[in-house]
């Protein structure tokens, strides 16, 4: 029959426990808990933590340093090596040169305020250009007097086509006072044609007028032409009374030639005005 060990009545003391702490500490490589040293000493948690604060507070011993002695330098002791006699050199004389006086620039005169004077630039010397010669524009006139005379017997004689003809506008103001209203269409259509290719070529306006002036001179152009045309057209066929399609455009004219004007006339002072 086994009976247990029972344990010893005089508990191990923290510096007794210390070493083998220690030696433990050792094959773990670091310091251990509370718990391992209880579980591997059979201590209590108070005894555990006072002997590894203990371990902890131990100084850490560093492995003697040896002295070394320093190398001594091995050219310290060496012999300087022979330096052997310098071979004469023939020198040649050079010439001295003495360095040439410089020439001081004169000073700027100085008015009496102390100031020197304002200095004066020359005025830029602009390049000499051959005059542009204009052409004459006699050739112009002597091209447009007989053109002029086509279109407007053409603008008169399709204006009688199409309902135009004389009235007289100030009726119990002026009773004898009368006007062929056939002239409005070569006036209306080939004046604005002349003024707002003018105003196209010119550049002198600005860019939305230019624009507006560009198509609206084509389209009057255009419109001139169809009117010359038809007039020739219905003349040829022996045909009176121009079809009503013809009649209602002919109408339209001087209304629109009116707007076209107009509108051309705001978009060129249209800058002039901000």
């Amino acid at each position: 029959m086994t009976t247990a060990t029972a344990p010893s009545a005089y508990p191990r003391a923290v510096a007794d426990l210390l070493p083998a702490v220690r030696d433990l500490a050792d094959r773990l490589g670091e310091i251990p808990s509370r718990n391992r040293i209880m579980r591997e000493f059979k201590v209590g948690a108070p005894k555990a933590q006072a002997a590894r604060l203990a371990l902890i507070a131990e100084p850490i011993t560093l492995p003697d340093e040896t002295e070394t002695e320093p190398t001594s330098d091995p050219w310290e002791y060496a012999e300087p090596a022979p330096v052997p006699p310098a071979t004469p050199v023939e020198t040649t004389p050079v010439p001295l040169i003495l360095p040439t006086a410089k020439v001081t620039e004169p000073s700027p005169l100085v008015e009496r305020n102390g100031h020197p004077p304002a200095s004066v630039e020359p005025a830029p010397v602009k390049a000499q250009t051959s005059p542009v010669r204009r052409l004459s524009a006699w050739p112009v006139v002597l091209i447009a007097l007989p053109a002029f005379v086509a279109i407007w017997s053409g603008w008169v004689g399709l204006g009688g086509l199409t309902g135009f003809g004389v009235v007289h506008p100030l009726p119990g103001i002026a009773d004898g006072f009368s006007i062929n209203t056939a002239i409005t269409l070569p006036i209306g259509v080939e004046v604005y044609a002349a003024y707002s290719l003018r105003a196209w070529l010119s550049g002198q306006v600005p860019p939305r007028a230019r624009r507006f002036a560009k198509w609206s001179g084509i389209g009057s152009l255009i419109i001139g032409a169809l009117g010359q045309v038809a007039y020739h057209l219905l003349v040829a066929a022996g045909i009176t009374s121009a079809p009503w399609q013809i009649t209602t455009a002919v109408a339209c004219l001087p209304v629109a030639v009116l707007g076209m004007a107009a509108a051309l006339a705001h978009l060129m002072h249209e800058g002039s005005d901000q």
